[in-house]
């Protein structure tokens, strides 16, 4: 019986997916997707992607595997803007750079055997469920098909989905770290990024290697890539202190191992960095990590871990260059080029968000610090929210064009300058930039006079149709009588009349006179 039929409930690993996915990455995810269905092979989803999804991690980059040669897809990639960063044909995968600095790669499934023990590992492209089971840690072998049939189906050959809700990290086999040293850098890495801990035969392993001194026969470019992607990492103290404590800071580097990281340097980063994702921005520290992670080196050791790291010419130049031109940046934001709020956003809108981040982290500079975040709170979200007035222009009806656009960011900048803030505001102003002419106000009829509701008062035409019948009445009525009501002098003269005509008590009346 099928879980539907059953009554069971399935996740729906399409909608998590989603909305967890920045709208770069879910961009990104439907190219890929059209290539494939296209090219008429199965794609998956798989690895970090997934398991960071599932445990509620932020998801940083996107790992994609085929069944069949990623070449041609890769290709009508680049051709739409994406960067290659790295390539390797004969695993038939690529890194790559997608529009919105959205990091991914593509390879083919693939499974790895190894002809007799102690031989060199060879590989045989294959299936999916064989990719899956090929893999280090069993967090790192779930899948989501992005195929139109099976859309959102979850694989899952080596029960990764348990030692998620365990929080384990579990090793697939007991040569996983025999194998593939690098490992021995990967498992505390995972650990410490997600809070998890080895199950108990993985940490058996793992002891086990250590003391075989495994760690010495990673090689230089493996370990360089490690420290790549501590300084990506969320929780970049934890992961190098928890490689320190067992010992394998010196595969990273000897001097780095003697020297330790700056950790409150990288302290800094990170509480800026999470500063900035609260405030609605993406950034990507790497920079201000690694330079973080390597402050205490002298320049020549230094340079010598950053050679390691295998980093791409662009990131080794921005890692050199950081505080010379974080120090640039904070002068020129304390200068009177920026003393006006508009000059101040333009220049930042126009400075990376890494060297905003270093000197946010390290710059004492109160002016310039200030400058960053205003722009970052105040200034940004402004801008962020020119959809909304646009909607409010179009409604006065003025149509899309030159003019249009310019009335926009007119509108902006008198927001930057502290008007046009409160939204009762927004029509008036646009209209004064647009110069829309406000519609003139409808003149209100005269209202008819309503009739009195005071007792006793009547309206003019009242008294002039009643006149003849209360006349009748009166002569009808007998003294001291009214058939209609009196008004305050007809009262007042009733009651004297009254009054004249009544005795007072104890006198009799005399006669009158005849």
């Amino acid at each position: 019986m099928s879980p539907a039929e059953d009554g069971i409930r399935m996740p729906d690993y399409m909608y998590q997916l989603e909305s967890r996915l920045s709208p770069e990455q879910w961009a990104g995810l439907v190219r890929i997707q059209e290539l494939a269905a296209a090219a008429e092979m199965n794609l998956y989803l798989v690895g970090g992607a997934v398991r960071d999804m599932i445990s509620g991690m932020p998801i940083r980059d996107l790992d994609f595997t085929l069944e069949g040669n990623p070449a041609r897809i890769i290709r009508e990639l680049e051709k739409g803007g994406a960067e290659i960063i790295e390539e390797d044909e004969g695993l038939r995968s690529a890194e790559l750079m997608l529009s919105g600095d959205v990091e991914a790669s593509i390879s083919a499934a693939r499974e790895d055997y190894y002809p007799r023990p102690g031989a060199k590992m060879e590989i045989r492209f294959s299936t999916i469920m064989e990719d899956l089971r090929r893999r280090d840690f069993s967090v790192n072998a779930i899948a989501i098909s992005l195929n139109t049939n099976s859309r959102g189906l979850i694989l899952d050959p080596t029960n990764g989905l348990a030692d998620l809700e365990r929080r384990e990290i579990r090793a697939l086999s007991i040569r996983s770290f025999t194998n593939h040293p690098l490992r021995l850098l990967r498992a505390p890495r995972y650990a410490a990024r997600m809070d998890f801990k080895m199950d108990v035969r993985t940490a058996d392993w793992f002891k086990l290697a250590l003391e075989r001194e495994l760690q010495q026969t990673i090689s230089t470019e493996d370990a360089g890539r490690e420290l790549r992607q501590s300084a990506r990492e969320e929780k970049p103290v934890a992961v190098l202190k928890a490689w320190e404590a067992h010992g394998l800071m010196e595969v990273l580097h000897p001097q780095l191992a003697k020297r330790h990281p700056d950790y409150e340097a990288i302290q800094r980063v990170v509480r800026v960095r999470d500063d900035m994702v609260s405030a609605g921005f993406r950034p990507r520290l790497f920079a201000p990590a690694v330079l973080a992670i390597v402050g205490r080196l002298k320049d020549r050791e230094r340079s010598a871990v950053l050679s390691r790291m295998a980093l791409r010419p662009v990131e080794v130049t921005a890692v050199e260059n950081l505080e010379s031109e974080a120090t640039k940046v904070a002068k020129f934001l304390a200068s009177p080029k920026t003393s006006s709020v508009p000059d101040a956003y333009d220049f930042l809108e126009k400075t990376p968000l890494d060297l905003q981040a270093y000197v946010l982290a390290e710059s004492t500079n109160g002016k310039a610090v200030s400058q960053i975040k205003n722009y970052l709170n105040k200034w940004k979200p402004l801008r962020q929210g020119l959809p909304g007035v646009a909607i409010e222009l179009e409604a006065l009806g003025m149509e899309h064009g030159q003019k249009f656009d310019k009335v926009v960011e007119d509108f902006f900048r008198a927001q930057l300058m502290g008007r046009a803030r409160k939204p009762e505001d927004h029509a008036k102003i646009l209209r004064k930039l647009a110069g829309i002419k406000e519609a003139p106000k409808k003149i209100e009829e005269k209202k008819k006079p309503e009739r009195a509701k005071t007792k006793g008062v009547a309206s003019p035409s009242m008294e002039s149709t009643t006149a003849p019948e209360s006349a009748k009445a009166k002569m009808a009525a007998p003294v001291g009588t009214s058939s209609a009501p009196k008004g305050k002098a007809q009262e007042k003269s009733a009651a004297s009349v009254q009054k004249k005509d009544k005795p007072s008590p104890g006198k009799k009346k005399k006669p009158g006179k005849k």
